[in-house]
């Protein structure tokens, strides 16, 4: 039997970064999915599963960006973390910001690892690739039971 797709939401205003991301992970040697919403609110409603991501599959992943409109990544990550399943997700942080304040804050609130984005594309593609290698092909992530 065929295992299940990884499941993985980027939540980035950034629209060159996800599709950079999705090129870059559609190139990965094993099933995955990644989806991408462009705010925070986005991304709440995606994981509470409400509006049009109804039947949207619970992330085993999320990729998430600090500056966004509407709710930014520290909001999305204090809300995730309070809550009992979502808290279960790793989150790493994944943002142009290298201020120590940022890290400071993201570790606090439950961050699963904070990585700066590099400028150039094919550094950001190299640090996407190693996240490939650990988090898809070293770590085991969660799996859900519908509850």
């Amino acid at each position: 039997m065929k295992p299940a797709p990884i499941e993985i939401l980027m939540v980035d205003d950034d629209p060159g970064d996800t599709d950079l991301a999705l090129e870059t992970l559609e190139e990965a040697h094993i099933a995955l999915n990644l989806h991408a919403v462009h705010d925070g609110v986005e991304a709440m409603a995606y994981l509470y599963r409400t509006g049009p991501y109804a039947t949207a599959e619970r992330p085993h992943l999320i990729l998430l960006d600090i500056n966004m409109p509407k709710k930014d990544g520290r909001e999305v990550l204090r809300e995730i973390k309070s809550d009992p399943v979502l808290r279960r997700i790793p989150v790493i942080v994944l943002t142009t910001s290298d201020s120590t304040t940022d890290i400071q804050t993201m570790y606090e609130l439950g961050a699963s690892c904070y990585i700066t984005k590099p400028v150039g594309l094919e550094q950001f593609a190299r640090i996407l690739q190693r996240l490939e290698d650990f988090w898809f092909m070293t770590v085991q992530l969660p799996h859900w039971s519908e509850q």
